[in-house]
């Protein structure tokens, strides 16, 4: 089982874009909220098939750290969370990048692992 401290290598990408354009301001999300939200996802991500949709509470979750993650402060902190936890978790890449799309979730931009934070 996953520990409290690990989530997935792409999300970082998703939940920054999720929540992109907002005005900076100093963070109020903790990585602790970031995985809280998104911990429901980390099984589908790891080994669902891609058939199926997302379970709801990982969508509820994603969703919920896109509202939340209103600063660019907080965007940057969730996705230096992500990022900081994803090395420790095999996913698939292909999933990660759906996982926006599947759960109605609109990005302006690729989910890459590579994305850049501080941006």
């Amino acid at each position: 089982m996953a520990s409290s401290s690990i989530v997935f290598p792409l999300l970082a990408s998703v939940i920054f874009g999720l929540v992109f354009f907002a005005a900076p301001s100093s963070s109020s999300i903790t990585c602790s909220d970031v995985i809280k939200d998104l911990r429901p996802c980390i099984n589908y991500l790891r080994g669902g098939s891609g058939a199926a949709p997302p379970p709801s509470p990982c969508c509820a979750g994603a969703s919920n750290l896109a509202t939340s993650a209103t600063t660019t402060a907080d965007k940057q902190t969730a996705c230096a969370c992500l990022k900081n936890a994803a090395k420790n978790i095999n996913l698939n890449p292909d999933l990660a990048k759906a996982l926006p799309s599947k759960c109605g979730i609109s990005l302006s931009f690729q989910i890459s692992p590579t994305v850049d934070c501080s941006k």
